[in-house]
């Protein structure tokens, strides 16, 4: 047998072994497919013995398979085995880095949240900044997890991130930060009383630990009198579904739905209900969500609201919502793959659809009452709250409003009765007219200017 023979069968092996690794109840579908993998065998034959560098047959059908994956949608993922004990390690709460949350929109890696207390909380980075290079690296279109990877390193050491701003212009200005990481061992509740008796919790995230910390603050809140609750869950990226279930179960009575999955396959069906008697099944309650609200922040709050248990106040949530699949892999890689995606109590979807413009409206959790605040007022009022609200082992700080937080007010005046649910939903429906004529009018009026400026140009 030729030498490129061998080599092509050896490939071929290799590629089928992996195939059957990922999906093993389609290797006899694959084997009878051969033909349309034989064009996968030719180009890794052929980068093998014409690349100007030498290469590795099992990194070539690594990134072949990572190509396959992310060509399924931006939450299928093939992780090798550093990302895949790094994404086992953040679940359970505790990981190493510069203490951000982030995610990617459009070519951009763009700041979800900074945790407080953490390298990028003190250096005044902020949510919706872009970050366009780690040590100088430009990571503009890198895949999410090759650019967290990069900001991750040896506790004590420094990273330079060059970040991108928005000013209250529009306009972006960049600038370099160096920062020095740290062991990240998030605190995911912050709360304080506020007038009224009003309990107020902050739940920065869904992980393991998210459940008992907010148990422990509502039974704080609860001896220092607490009537009312606002559980804000804006800039909270979600998390794990079990925690997400839990944290409903304290508030929804026995016997109702709070999820439910559906996917391709009848065993992708799967109802989460709750069981048991609820810690606080009549406590009044709003919850607060903004575009930044994501994955298991939206099965709280639309299980909360389609069992109207709560008030749901804010922007309309980010929309993502679909269940992936963890599966080991030798070598200690991972296929973290999409099966199924989730639905509210009422049979709504969750995740959203930002390529079919037909399908605009759906996803998302909707807010009962919508309020609208700029992303750049959001961060501010972000930043004042994680640093006046009660830390756990801190001292409790004197609260002082330095910025103007129309959302917990709305909440607020819900709660005291200051002005009734269907008045504030009025009110929200004729603000949101108004934002859409002015928006409207601003849009006609920049087509006019164009226009005039294209006339003059052609003079």
């Amino acid at each position: 047998m030729k030498k490129s023979a061998i080599s092509r069968y050896s490939i071929l092996v290799a590629v089928m072994f992996f195939v059957g690794t990922l999906f093993p109840y389609a290797y006899a579908a694959a084997e009878s497919s051969l033909k349309k993998l034989r064009t996968l065998v030719d180009v890794i034959e052929f980068v093998k013995e014409n690349y100007v560098e030498q290469t590795d047959t099992d990194t070539l059908i690594a990134g072949a398979i990572k190509g396959v994956v992310g060509e399924l949608d931006a939450y299928s993922q093939y992780l090798d085995a550093a990302d895949y004990k790094t994404l086992k390690n953040e679940t359970k709460g505790e990981f190493g880095g510069i203490g951000c949350r982030l995610q990617k929109k459009g070519k951009f890696i763009t700041v979800s949240s900074p945790l407080p207390n953490t390298p990028a909380y003190e250096a005044k980075i902020m949510p919706e900044d872009r970050i366009l290079a780690v040590d100088d690296k430009d990571i503009k279109g890198m895949n999410l997890e090759d650019a967290v990877a990069l900001m991750r390193g040896k506790v004590g050491s420094k990273v330079k991130l060059t970040i991108s701003r928005k000013n209250e212009k529009g306009e972006y200005k960049t600038q370099d930060i160096v920062l020095k990481r740290a062991t990240i061992v998030p605190e995911v509740v912050y709360f304080r009383m506020i007038p009224n008796k009003i309990g107020y919790v902050y739940l920065v995230d869904f992980s393991g630990h998210s459940t008992e910390e907010l148990q422990k603050a509502l039974e704080k809140l609860t001896k220092q009198g607490m009537k009312s609750l606002v559980l804000d869950l804006r800039f909270n990226p979600g998390g794990l579904l079990p925690s997400a279930v839990d944290i409903s179960k304290l508030f929804l009575k026995d016997g109702e739905m709070i999820v439910f999955t559906q996917g391709r396959k009848e065993e992708y069906y799967k109802e989460y209900k709750t069981s048991g008697t609820p810690k606080y099944p009549d406590l009044p309650l709003v919850v607060l969500v903004n575009q930044f609200s994501a994955s298991a922040s939206e099965i709280v709050s639309g299980a909360l609201q389609d069992n109207h248990r709560a008030t749901i106040i804010g922007n309309r949530t980010y929309g993502k919502a679909s269940v992936q699949q963890l599966m080991p892999l030798s070598g200690g890689a991972g296929l973290k793959l999409t099966i199924a995606k989730y639905y509210t109590p009422a049979g709504k979807l969750i995740q959203r659809n930002y390529r079919d413009k037909d399908k605009a409206d759906e996803g998302g959790i909707w807010p009962d009452v919508e309020v609208f605040a700029s992303a750049e007022a959001e961060a501010k009022i972000f930043k004042q709250y994680n640093e006046l609200i009660y830390t756990p082992g801190k001292k409790d700080p004197e609260f002082k409003n330095t910025e103007k937080d129309p959302v917990l007010d709305k909440a607020v005046a819900i709660l005291t009765g200051e002005i009734s649910l269907e008045d504030a939903k009025a009110q929200a429906e004729k603000e949101a007219q108004e934002r859409k004529e002015k928006e409207k009018s601003s849009e006609e009026k920049e087509e006019t200017d164009e226009k005039e400026a294209q006339k003059e140009g052609s003079k």
